[in-house]
């Protein structure tokens, strides 16, 4: 299945929906007792989950009034996330490209969660403050269970979906401090969506293709097989030395083609507007406003 945070224009609420091809069923609608959001659903467990796809698949058998979801504004696809990490230079041509050290463990950062915003956003800094903002596109992973020393071969059992995210980063800030959650951190810079997609509907975290097109220019296009730790691997890390909660939302780096290492450099300017792509999810759109 997959779901999303979604508004009527003018609403400022959003509501958790099951999203059917280019429809939108709010689950208020058909349960008497809906989760109000994506993170109230994943504390419920399997059965909660279950409750919600016999719901749905009842009402549809009954023809319910969807809404189109081009009529509807996205807020980020996870909200109220128990927490955000996100693993630095996890593809080997991204560390290449930004001249970042081959560390022996793996690099791990938090996002504030004052950065996550949806598709369709505008994210908005000030041009006195970060000039050389980049995209990075990122596949997300949100956890399921509790996680706790889990072995390798288990790990992606904990998993319960994934989306996209847009690590968008001021590079001149990255460079210029020791740690990297505050240049990845600004209002608005961790956009993620369109959708959460259920576990069970992605067959291998591995084998998902990603793009990311800046004002019609493809700059970035590569495979999750090219991580240098899977999903898997990283989960299981993770929970090494800490118990990770459900509802975490985990971004696992970003490949190759930041706009940083190109020359010409490409950085995100007032009006740009990225897209990231990951197959079988969908794809993400933010635009920017720089003040």
């Amino acid at each position: 299945m997959k779901f999303a945070h979604l508004r009527v224009e003018g609403q400022t609420t959003p509501r958790l929906a099951a999203v059917i091809d280019d429809d939108a069923l709010f689950l208020d609608e058909v349960m008497d007792d809906a989760p109000v959001d994506l993170q109230c659903l994943i504390e419920r467990g399997p059965d909660g989950l279950d409750a919600v796809r016999a719901a749905v698949s009842g009402a549809l058998a009954d023809r319910p009034a969807t809404t189109p979801v081009a009529e509807l504004r996205h807020s980020s696809a996870v909200l109220r996330p128990a927490q955000v990490l996100a693993i630095g230079a996890n593809y080997a041509a991204h560390a290449s490209e930004l001249k970042l050290r081959s560390e022996t463990a793996m690099t791990i950062f938090s996002l504030w969660p004052n950065s996550l915003c949806g598709h369709g956003a505008t994210t908005t800094w000030a041009g006195d403050v970060a000039t050389q903002v980049d995209y990075e596109a990122e596949l997300g992973v949100i956890i399921g269970r509790p996680a706790k020393d889990v072995a390798v071969r288990d790990a992606l059992d904990y998993v319960w979906g994934y989306t996209v995210v847009n690590d968008i980063t001021a590079r001149d800030i990255q460079f210029s401090e020791a740690q990297w959650s505050r240049c990845k951190s600004f209002d608005g810079f961790t956009p993620t969506g369109p959708v959460v997609v259920t576990a069970d509907e992605i067959a291998d975290p591995q084998d998902l293709w990603l793009t990311t097109n800046v004002d019609g220019h493809v700059l970035q296009d590569a495979s999750t097989n090219e991580m240098v730790r899977s999903v898997a691997e990283i989960i299981a890390y993770l929970s090494r030395t800490s118990t990770v909660p459900p509802g975490t939302l985990i971004s696992t780096g970003s490949p190759g083609g930041a706009g940083y290492s190109r020359n010409p450099q490409v950085f995100l300017h007032d009006g740009s507007t990225v897209t990231v792509t990951i197959e079988g999810i969908g794809s993400l759109t933010t635009h920017c406003r720089v003040v």
